[in-house]
Order: structure tokens, then sequence, then C-alpha cells
């Protein structure tokens, strides 16, 4: 049941492609990441 979902998804998605538009910069991103690895890193658990 999922696995046919996920098919016919991907078919219609496939019938009706749009291309995906990034909305930050790379360096955004690289920030982001840097940050999220700063809090996780120091955060004891």
């Amino acid at each position: 049941m999922l696995e046919q979902a996920i098919r016919d998804y991907i078919a219609q998605n496939n019938a009706h492609p749009k291309p995906f538009v990034w909305t930050k910069t790379a360096d955004e991103i690289l920030a982001s990441v840097a940050n999220f690895c700063q809090r996780t890193s120091n955060s004891h658990h």
C-alpha cells in the first residue's frame, strides 16, 4: 500500500515536473548547518 502510494506520487510528479528553486544561498545553508552542528556538539547528550 505504501509502496503503491510512493509510486503514484512519483508518477504524478514526473508527469508535471517543476524545477526546484533554492530560497537561500549556499553560504546561508552552510552557516545554518554549522550553527546546528555547534548546538548539537555542545548539548552534552
